[in-house]
C-alpha cells in the first residue's frame, strides 16, 4: 500500500483508467474476432464490412492511448491485406 499523498491519487486515477480502457480494448478484440471469423468462413462481402469495423475501432483505440498507433497501423496493415486477398480469391 502506497504512503505518499500523490501516489495514493496516482493509485486511483490508474485503476479508473483501467477499467475505461477495459470496454475499449474488449470492444476491439471483438471486431477483430468477427472480422477474422468472417474471413475464415470466405464471406467476402462481410468481411469487407468487418475489416472498415475493425480499422475504425483500432484508429479509436489507437487516438484514446489505448494501444500504441504503431501496432494499430501493424493491425490494420495485417486487416487489410487479409481481407484484400479475400476479395480476389472471391
Amino acid at each position: 500500500m502506497a504512503n505518499i499523498k500523490s501516489q495514493i491519487k496516482r493509485n486511483g486515477t490508474n485503476e479508473a483508467a483501467r477499467v475505461r480502457n477495459k470496454s475499449v480494448r474488449s470492444a476491439l478484440k471483438t471486431s477483430i474476432r468477427k472480422f477474422r471469423e468472417a474471413a475464415d468462413s470466405g464471406d467476402a462481402t462481410a468481411a469487407a464490412d468487418l475489416a472498415k469495423a475493425a480499422t475504425r475501432a483500432l484508429d479509436k483505440a489507437a487516438s484514446k492511448g489505448v494501444i500504441h498507433k504503431n501496432q494499430a497501423a501493424n493491425r490494420k496493415s495485417a486487416i487489410s491485406s487479409r481481407a484484400n486477398e479475400i476479395a480476389t480469391s472471391a
